[in-house]
């Protein structure tokens, strides 16, 4: 099975078996619904949302069966995660960016090797010998070509590592 990471369990949250869940994932309200399945931690143990809220920056999650506190203590500080297959999405996750190649103008700037994540936006790391770093906002990035594997990018001054 192809699991996305969509955050992590960082606390419970009461003591009915409420869970607190941080996460940046592009698209939270695809996944944070009654019966979705989440797959936790290391070992990817099955859960099925039972119900969902928000509180401050929190995914507040409980599972179905799970009505106390002693039954997701075991779960604080594990990821959360997600099938593909289960995800309905339009688009591309980052995750799919992971590989492709990069170019500017025609010129091979490299392949996508990761994704840092910062406050302000995603940075594409790009590398080929050199490293760039490119933003992942609609500004630099022109087309994306899963399908080719090709990510082209628009050229401004001082985006690419000239060395």
């Amino acid at each position: 099975m192809n699991y996305i990471y969509i955050g992590d369990i960082v606390n419970t949250h009461g003591l009915k078996g409420e869970v607190r869940i941080v996460s940046d994932f592009k698209f939270k309200d695809n996944v944070f619904k009654k019966d979705m399945t989440f797959y936790i931690g290391k070992d990817k143990r099955k859960e099925v949302v039972a119900t969902h809220r928000t509180h401050k920056n929190f995914d507040m999650v409980t599972f179905l069966d799970k009505n106390h506190i002693d039954d997701v203590i075991i779960y604080k500080n594990e990821s959360v995660y997600v099938s593909r297959d289960d995800l309905e999405y339009e688009g591309y996750l980052d995750e799919d960016l992971i590989g492709l190649e990069v170019y500017c103008d025609d010129r091979h700037l490299g392949h996508v090797d990761s994704i840092l994540k910062t406050n302000a936006h995603d940075i594409l790391v790009v590398k080929n010998g050199s490293k760039h770093m490119i933003p992942n906002v609609d500004e630099f990035i022109k087309t994306v070509d899963l399908e080719n594997g090709r990510l082209d990018v628009n050229y401004m001054k001082g985006l690419l590592n000239e060395d």
